[in-house]
């Protein structure tokens, strides 16, 4: 979209030890580094008159500028598919823009405690801040942060960003709750989706290298047969137990799951000996994303793709290890 535009993200392998699972590693120090790091006006002005939003992750961003429009210019901070959104690394530049932005959205649960850190050392009392972990009333303790695939996450997000979208700009009210309702009536395909699928193939086994896209499966009536202590193990950076490992394998050779679902941003010989050994047995494979696939996906066509590769992996057998726009 045409007000979107992206910072940057981190690079490089997952560390072993996750910023999912040890906040710690940004501390109030390297924060404070970074701003004294950034030379004044380092983040791009947005026009007189215009909102300067950031989402933490870009398919949040993606929803806060489909709903601002041509109020509202959106930085989106995590945005790269080819990189580890876990091993995310504050810039200057990162810095500098929360510091300017009028409003902020991040998901919370830990996976992006960096963002708190630069938001509590850059107070605006006029800044309004969205926690999507507080808009689902989730607990600290929630075991899956991935939760922009939760299919009621996002039209609770769409209300609370045109909530804080208006109270920063009351003149421009109505042009957000129309764009909020046109959003709303665009994510209907993936709904429907969604319950075909479950219709149809509901009690499908799948095997996962993590809980990435957990919150679609199960809305799609989906078993997941992989073991979460394995799950939460990769996603954290951890080492699974053996006897996770073994069962892990034992679905794919003894063809247990119908559909192999791959994280295509977090993989290492682990994760390459379970996509190697689902493909010598035959179990198609689906990628998934942590961060929404850019250019030419929105939250909501990327969505449906995944939707889509999923259908395709069941009745056809066929693998979509990654996506592509207009696919």
């Amino acid at each position: 979209m045409e007000n979107l535009k992206n910072a940057t993200a981190g690079t490089g392998p997952r560390a072993r030890t996750s910023l999912f699972l040890d906040p710690r590693r940004i501390g109030g120090a390297l924060v404070a580094l970074a701003l004294a790091a950034a030379p004044v006006g380092f983040a791009v002005a947005a026009p007189s008159g215009t909102i300067t939003a950031i989402g933490a992750e870009n398919e949040y961003a993606d929803v806060v500028a489909q709903i601002g429009g041509k109020y509202v210019q959106v930085t989106a901070v995590v945005s790269d598919p080819n990189t580890d959104p876990h091993s995310f690394e504050v810039s200057p530049k990162v810095a500098a823009d929360f510091a300017a932005a009028d409003l902020i959205v991040k998901n919370g649960i830990g996976y992006d405690a960096w963002a708190d850190k630069i938001i509590a050392a850059t107070p605006k009392p006029s800044r309004k801040v969205i926690g999507v972990q507080q808009v689902l009333n989730l607990p600290d303790d929630t075991p899956n942060p991935h939760l922009w695939y939760r299919p009621a996450c996002m039209p609770a997000l769409a209300k609370a960003v045109t909530e804080a979208l208006s109270g920063l700009q009351p003149q421009h009210a109505g042009y957000f709750q129309d764009r909020e309702k046109r959003f709303e009536a665009s994510l209907q395909p993936w709904m429907a989706a969604i319950a075909s699928f479950k219709a149809a193939h509901a009690g499908t086994r799948v095997a996962v290298t993590e809980p990435v896209a957990d919150y679609l499966l199960e809305a799609a009536g989906i078993d997941i047969a992989t073991p979460f202590s394995l799950q939460a193990a990769i996603m954290n950076g951890t080492d699974p137990t053996p006897q996770d490992i073994t069962a892990q394998n034992n679905l794919f050779k003894n063809h247990q799951v119908q559909v192999f679902i791959y994280n295509q941003q977090v993989t290492d010989a682990l994760t390459q000996s379970f996509l190697q050994l689902a493909k010598s047995n035959g179990i198609p494979v689906v990628g998934v994303y942590e961060t929404m696939p850019a250019p030419g996906f929105t939250f909501q066509s990327w969505m449906l793709a995944e939707v889509d590769a999923l259908n395709e992996a069941v009745t056809r057998k066929q693998s979509t290890e990654t996506l592509k726009a207009g696919k």
